[in-house]
């Protein structure tokens, strides 16, 4: 049989039909929403706010305050967790150089990842205001810059991206997703984020197991540690490191950053649900 005969004649088998329904339903039917991973976590819940205490020594430098709002967010149609971070200098250090300092993102619930960035900066005289908006399908970031005193739009750049994007803040977080349990001492991955219209590939080490006191109770953690290039504003091995509680929770604990002049600790203060 010629081949033009024998491809139509094939076709029109019931089992050729029921092959092609099932291609059309994959390729033809394949929304965006299947087109993003999904990550099985229970750790995030509304409504979670952290407080911190940022001090220097025994010298109090700060406070900062995470939380998670108590509704789900729509955002490029996903449902996201709206989840804001303040921090703010205090005593000495707020005489200084005053900062009041905003970072949030809307995080994907399912994916964990970002489907938009906003800040306002202040510390000093310096101010800034910015909102990205990530395509998590085309891969590209909308940065737009807002004026510093009305916030009405200055600029919109357009900035090309890799899959899965995070910014600061929701990186952080997706970092508490990760099965640790498996990991093993100095084992390394790679979290992505976008910051300065930039894309940063940002090497973590996982150091090990430990236990931690703190002022809401002792904890057993996994203690991580960004790579840091070699610079003159850090000292020692694993300058930076970071404490996350062995829970369900995987609340991030303690961050501490050794600097040539001393170390710098964000201690937790409070946890509420």
């Amino acid at each position: 049989m010629p081949f033009h005969k024998l491809k139509y004649a094939s076709f029109y088998k019931p089992s050729s039909w029921l092959t092609a329904l099932g291609l059309l339903f994959i390729f033809g039917f394949n929304t965006e929403k299947n087109r993003y991973r999904h990550i099985d976590q229970d750790c995030l819940i509304r409504g979670e706010r952290i407080e911190y205490r940022v001090h220097y020594g025994f010298i109090n430098a700060g406070e900062a305050v995470m939380k998670i709002d108590d509704v789900i967010h729509s955002i490029n149609d996903r449902p996201c967790y709206k989840i804001d971070v303040f921090g703010r200098t205090k005593g000495f250090f707020d005489m200084i150089t005053k900062v009041r300092d905003n970072w949030g993102t809307y995080l994907d619930t399912s994916a964990i990842v970002s489907q938009r960035f906003y800040q306002t900066i202040k510390e000093g005289k310096y101010l800034k205001k910015e909102v990205i908006e990530f395509d998590q399908i085309k891969n590209v970031a909308i940065v737009n810059r807002l004026d510093k005193k009305d916030s009405s739009l200055i600029r919109k750049d357009s900035i090309a991206t890799i899959a899965n994007m995070q910014d600061i803040v929701s990186g952080y977080y997706y970092m508490r997703t990760f099965n640790y349990d498996t990991m093993k001492a100095d084992q390394i991955f790679t979290v992505t984020g976008f910051f300065d219209d930039t894309t940063y590939h940002v090497n973590v080490k996982f150091i090990g197991r430990d236990k931690l006191k703190t002022k809401i109770g002792e904890f057993d953690t996994f203690l991580i540690s960004p790579i840091m290039p070699k610079n003159s504003f850090f000292r020692g091995k694993n300058p930076i490191k970071a404490w996350i509680s062995n829970d369900k929770f995987r609340i991030p604990l303690k961050v501490k950053a050794e600097l040539l002049i001393g170390a710098l600790e964000i201690d937790i203060r409070s946890y509420d649900l």
